[in-house]
């Protein structure tokens, strides 16, 4: 199996840096943003993110399943079937809860590198095509749609639960799934605003250029 390539370096220091012209570095500057950039919006780890989700929501099912079935029907070993199925859903929660932690730590990692590079230089008029809108908005839509299915799971459906009819398990089952939905939410939709407001602040004008503006 193939390992994922390493993320490039952060760019040399002052004193180190020998790029032969400023196109060159711009050149340079500009490939490593957009290699970042796919890495953190891209199209593969927008559905990555969200089979992660899905491992997450499908190890929660199995523990629904334990919590909702009935024990009188599974009787004398109800209570063993139950816990054995609650222990192989929490189990199987356990790695993509794993790899949804590192993905964001990287996602991190990612986002310092770009702000790295992105101060080698200020280049207006190539950095634009870094907003990646599409990407963002991708993010963010899909992110909304969790963020509020989950609130629906975890609010509307336990406040119209009925005595007699809804069982405490299926309710615990319902607010613990929209959790999850509710904080990938917002897991996606920061990393979208997050990544808008820094394509925003890469094509802002800066001081220095007012200045030079102004004097001529």
């Amino acid at each position: 199996m193939s390992r994922r390539p390493p993320l490039p370096p952060p760019p040399p220091p002052v004193q180190l840096r020998a790029w032969p012209s400023h196109e060159a570095m711009l050149a340079d500057r500009a490939a490593v943003l957009s290699d970042l950039g796919g890495r953190s919006l891209g199209a593969a780890a927008l559905v990555v993110f969200w089979l992660l989700v899905a491992g997450v929501q499908l190890g929660w099912g199995v523990v629904g399943v334990a919590l909702t079935v009935s024990a009188d029907g599974l009787a004398p070993f109800g209570v063993l079937i139950r816990a054995a199925l609650g222990a192989v859903g929490l189990g199987a929660m356990v790695a993509p809860v794993i790899f949804l932690g590192l993905s964001v730590q990287r996602h991190r990692t990612t986002r310092s590198l770009m702000e790295q590079w992105a101060a080698l230089a200020s280049h207006r008029a190539g950095d634009a095509r870094f907003r990646m809108a599409g990407a963002s908005l991708a993010w963010l839509l899909t992110s909304f749609a969790a963020g509020a299915a989950g609130l629906w799971l975890a609010l509307v459906v336990p406040a119209a639960a009925r005595a007699g009819e809804d069982t405490y398990g299926g309710v615990t089952y319902a607010m613990g799934a929209g959790t999850l939905l509710w904080i990938a939410g917002l897991i996606g939709a920061a990393r979208a605003v997050g990544h808008y407001r820094w394509a925003i602040r890469l094509v802002a004008p800066t001081r220095r250029d007012g200045a030079g503006a102004g004097a001529r």
